[in-house]
């Protein structure tokens, strides 16, 4: 079992996905990945990929369950569940958000959850 634990949460930029699947793969080869997955990256189907092939193939990468809730985000605060956060892709919506201090998603709660531990969150910022 790995040691240090990473959340990977990721936005609806779908067009990316293909690309990230193998950089959380080879992050999953150092770190025990937390998926994280916005309510769109959760729950659309679009000319990119259907939802549900991407969260289950995520899964299997990972070997658990995403979050995909903001009440289980919750936890990764007061739990200091993470050693570290990224975001990716990061869409313009969320980056707003965070910069804004609004937390009314999963991701941005799992961001704002995070950052109490005062903990590394990168954000990788895919938008037209």
């Amino acid at each position: 079992m790995l040691d240090q634990t990473a959340g990977f949460a990721m936005c609806g930029s779908f067009c990316t996905f293909d690309e990230l699947l193998p950089q959380v793969e080879s992050l999953a080869q150092e770190y025990e990945i937390t998926p994280i997955l916005s309510e769109a990256a959760n729950l659309t189907d679009t000319r990119f990929g259907l939802a549900a092939a991407f969260v289950k193939a995520l899964r299997e990468l990972c070997g658990r369950e995403p979050i995909t809730t903001i009440e289980a985000a919750e936890a990764l605060g007061p739990k200091k569940l993470l050693d570290a956060l990224a975001v990716a892709p990061c869409t313009g919506n969320t980056l707003a958000k965070l910069a804004s201090g609004i937390a009314d998603s999963t991701v941005t709660f799992a961001c704002k959850a995070h950052l109490r531990n005062a903990r590394p969150l990168v954000i990788a910022v895919s938008t037209n």
